[in-house]
Order: C-alpha cells, then sequence, then structure tokens
C-alpha cells in the first residue's frame, strides 16, 4: 500500500489502517475522474512547449490518459486499495498502461495545483449542466403557465 504514496519514502513504518480509511478520499472525488485527466492532458501539452518532454513522450502520455478515460467510462477501471485519491488512482493506472514516462507528469506540479485544477474544470462543468437543467425546467413553467 504505501508504494503507491508521495511520502512513502520518508517514512520506515505503514500507516495504520484507521488513518487510511480516514484519509482516502477516492470514495467521493473519483467523480472527478475527467476532470483529473483533462488537467494532465493540458499539463503535458504545456510539459511540451517549454521543451520538458518530447511530443513523444507527450502523445505517449496522452494515449496512456485516454485509455485511463475509457476505462472509466466504460465502467472497467478497478480503484486499488492504495489509491488514496482520483490523483494517485489515475496516476498509478498510467504508470501501470505506459510505465515510466507518466512519472513525467509530476515534473514542475504540486499536488495542491492538480487539486485546485480539477476542482476547477470539474465545477466549471457540473455549472454548465445545472444551468441546462435550470432552462429547462424555467421552460416546463413557461409551459404551465401558457395552459
Amino acid at each position: 500500500m504505501e508504494g503507491n504514496k508521495l511520502w512513502g519514502g520518508r517514512f520506515t513504518g505503514g500507516t495504520d489502517p484507521v488513518m487510511e480509511a480516514f484519509n482516502a478520499s477516492i470514495d467521493y472525488d473519483k467523480r472527478m475522474w475527467n476532470a483529473d485527466i483533462q488537467g494532465s492532458q493540458a499539463y503535458v501539452k504545456a510539459l511540451e512547449k517549454v521543451n520538458l518532454v518530447t511530443a513523444d513522450e507527450r502523445k505517449n502520455i496522452n494515449n496512456g490518459l485516454e485509455m485511463v478515460a475509457k476505462e472509466w467510462e466504460a465502467g472497467e477501471f478497478v480503484i486499488k486499495p492504495g489509491d488514496e485519491d482520483i490523483h494517485t488512482a489515475n496516476e498509478r493506472r498510467l504508470k501501470e498502461l505506459i510505465g515510466g514516462a507518466a512519472g513525467k507528469l509530476h515534473t514542475g506540479r504540486s499536488r495542491n495545483d492538480q487539486v485546485a485544477t480539477d476542482m476547477r474544470i470539474w465545477l466549471r462543468e457540473e455549472m454548465t449542466l445545472l444551468k441546462r437543467h435550470l432552462v429547462d425546467f424555467m421552460g416546463v413553467f413557461l409551459n404551465r403557465a401558457k395552459t
């Protein structure tokens, strides 16, 4: 379990299972899987622009991210015990699919950057959906008022 942890190299002992359960957010933030993938796709494009990844590496990473997205869409993505959040889950799977190149996605990006970006993308999409539902709902009221 500790192998997936960002901080895993700093400690010699494992985390208490009670703390693991308390700290895990995957059950809540798995709904942001698509936002996390979109953020990673945009970030790897930026890494290529500043020559921190090659065009081939970007393509490889993006292809891997697309495979991860297809697994989520098909309901086939498997969340494993070490996946404490959506970021570690997607990163773990990306590494399983494409190997070490997946690690380049962390170049210059903090977990806080990733969380803020994912949340913003997810909220933007959810607000757009909510606006559509509200317009539909207003249409129902309008039709009722006409009858």
